[in-house]
């Protein structure tokens, strides 16, 4: 992935966005999430090149609705890490930018020692929410929906919608693809998916993402300063992750 994303800074053919970007991250300093982390100073320098470059930085759910302008960003973080809530919360909050969260409920149920230490808590979601911070699901156990049996696909989907709203007092109408690229989703995942109430289905990819979801632009642990300008610039939109 190294390779290929420093070849793509360098070779790729830029890509037009008239509705904006939206960036899809995971963790902030947590090593062990491999290439889904970045660091702190990592992330502040990418917000800060972005707003020097004369990016506004937006909700997501406007992009995804098709409101957005060429200038316009927005940050969106997968899985529910408690790095998220304490480092990039802190952040964001600093450059007043708007943001979403996808939990896997599961997760944030703190099934096992694991979850408890490295996964944010609903009183973290709560807190969150009065800072503004929109809460989507991420389905239940996180599951490859390219792989899992259709009768699987209510309790990922509705169920944890339904856990979200138990706890937060709120429905959430947003979802992200576990995984995320067009593999991991299915027309029969798509239809479960509008039927237990999601409006917005969003995926981890720009051009090679599954039919009638929004894209996104993943943010990788080897994105320095120019490989993240060049994935402003939509070199990546063709690739997709391999691993």
């Amino acid at each position: 992935m190294w390779g290929e994303r420093n070849f793509l800074a360098t070779f790729g053919q830029k890509r037009f966005k008239p509705h904006g970007r939206i960036l899809c991250y995971h963790s902030i300093d947590e090593p062990e999430m491999g290439v889904n982390d970045v660091s702190e100073r990592q992330f502040r320098a990418q917000i800060e090149l972005a707003l020097k470059k004369g990016y506004t930085f937006v909700e997501p759910s406007r992009i995804a609705r098709g409101l957005g302008s060429e200038r316009d960003l927005a940050i969106t973080f997968d899985d529910g890490r408690r790095s998220v809530a304490t480092h990039a919360a802190r952040i964001l909050a600093e450059y007043e930018i708007p943001w979403t969260l996808f939990v896997v409920t599961d997760w944030t149920d703190h099934t096992n020692a694991y979850h408890q230490e490295r996964i944010v808590s609903w009183k973290d979601l709560e807190h969150l929410m009065t800072l503004g911070v929109e809460i989507g699901s991420h389905s239940r156990t996180h599951p490859d929906f390219g792989k899992i049996s259709e009768r699987f696909l209510t309790d990922e989907l509705s169920g944890s919608r339904k856990i979200i709203k138990d706890r937060l007092g709120v429905a959430p109408t947003t979802f992200a693809i576990p995984l995320g690229q067009s593999m991991n989703w299915t027309a029969a995942a798509a239809t479960a998916a509008r039927e237990a109430g999601y409006e917005i289905i969003y995926a981890q990819a720009e051009e090679t993402r599954p039919a009638s979801t929004v894209p996104r632009t993943f943010v990788t642990h080897f994105d320095d300063t120019r490989i993240f300008s060049a994935s402003l610039a939509g070199v990546f939109d063709r690739w997709e992750e391999w691993i």
